[in-house]
Formats: C-alpha cells, sequence, structure tokens
C-alpha cells in the first residue's frame, strides 16, 4: 500500500481501518494513509480486540492509547513519524557519491537500523566518518533508509546531497522510503530537498519479550 500511495494510488479516505500481516517477526506498527489505517499485528489480537480500540481512520489509530495498548506498559514504542518516499534513480548522482562503509555498523545509526530492519548495509563519504546512511528492508519489506550526520558536517545541505545518491542504491522501478519525526525539521528537510515526498504516518512497536 505504501508502493501504491508513492505512485499516487491511496487507500479509499473511508475512515476506516484493516489490518495486514507483520512484515517482520518482531517488529509490529500502524501505517496511517489520509482517512485510512493499517494495523500490522500480529494474530494473538484478534479483529474484535482491535475493533475495540476505535482505531479509525480519521485519527483514532494514532491514539497513544492504542499504541499503548498494543505495545504493553512495558514494551518498545517508536516515534510517530511520517513516511517519505522517492523512487530509486539511475546513473552517477551528482551529489556526493556514497562508498560501501561496513567500518560504520558499529554506528549508533546503524545499529538502530538492525534493530528494526533486515539486511542492513552502511554506507558513508571516502575518508570522512562524519556522515553514515544506512540501507535495509523495512516498512512494509521496502527498501528503507536512515542518516546521520556528525554536529561539524550539518548545515550545508550535505544531508540533501547524500540522500541524492542514496536514491541510486535502488533500481528506478523500485520505491525508497526514509522515517522522519515531524519535529526533526532539518531532516524533513532533506528528504524533500532529495526528492522524496510524504506518503504516510508510522508508528513501530514491539511488546516486551517474556
Amino acid at each position: 500500500m505504501i508502493r501504491a500511495a508513492a505512485h499516487g494510488r491511496h487507500p479509499p479516505v473511508d475512515g476506516g481501518w484493516e489490518r495486514q500481516p507483520p512484515w517482520r517477526a518482531d517488529v509490529f506498527g500502524i501505517v496511517t494513509f489520509t482517512g485510512h489505517a493499517v494495523l500490522c499485528v500480529p494474530q494473538a489480537w484478534s479483529d474484535e480486540a482491535l475493533q475495540a480500540l476505535a482505531p479509525d481512520g480519521f485519527g483514532g489509530a494514532a491514539d497513544p492509547r492504542v499504541i499503548v495498548a498494543l505495545a504493553g506498559a512495558d514494551g518498545f514504542i517508536d516515534s510517530l513519524d511520517t513516511i517519505f518516499a522517492a523512487p530509486g534513480m539511475l546513473g552517477t548522482p551528482a551529489a556526493p557519491a556514497l562508498d560501501a562503509r561496513p567500518d560504520l555498523a558499529g554506528h549508533p545509526r546503524a545499529r538502530r537500523a538492525a534493530g528494526l530492519r533486515d539486511d542492513v548495509r552502511t554506507y558513508g563519504l571516502p575518508g570522512r566518518d562524519d556522515a553514515v546512511v544506512t540501507l535495509g528492508r523495512g516498512i512494509g519489506g521496502l527498501p528503507e533508509l536512515s542518516f546521520e550526520l556528525a554536529e561539524s558536517a550539518r548545515g550545508r545541505g550535505l544531508g540533501g546531497e547524500l540522500l541524492c545518491s542514496a536514491r541510486t542504491l535502488v533500481g528506478p522501478d523500485d520505491v525508497l522510503i526514509a522515517s522522519v519525526s515531524p519535529g526533526n525539521v532539518a531532516s524533513t528537510r532533506a528528504v524533500l530537498a532529495a526528492g522524496f515526498a510524504p506518503v504516510a504516518g508510522v508508528q513501530l512497536f514491539r511488546p516486551a519479550r517474556r
């Protein structure tokens, strides 16, 4: 559905909700579109139990009480993010090219990505450790990136340039996504500058392991 929305085919604005299977065995989420919600939750939650939470597509699914009920008091609840999407690109970007940087796999941003996504790879700039980009299989099984710049590298448009380069890491027929907190204005500006567009909202969660 995220892929379809990225191509302009959005779910119905009906205020409803539906369930889809989780894309990863240990990561679940609520994905919200305009007037429609998708709950990617385990089968342990029945449709009746989900309906009792009133997760409607007009904001009910984003009610904090819904995610707390699903994750439990001791579960992991991620920030409420906007999903931005852009098609992949062919060719060599005008922006700085990214190099594979497995040596950056220990970066906090890369470790976080590995806990939420599969097949995570790390990229950066040659001879520099002030920028890291991760690419893995994330929300909905789609290619998902994350990035971080050291403070010394911020404020000069480098984030947007790196994300333009990241678009060449996937094929032109694929969709690349990035999840950004609405309050993270700097990252929001970077993804917009790189040609990404908002398509949905998402909040990930993971119940505490017993």
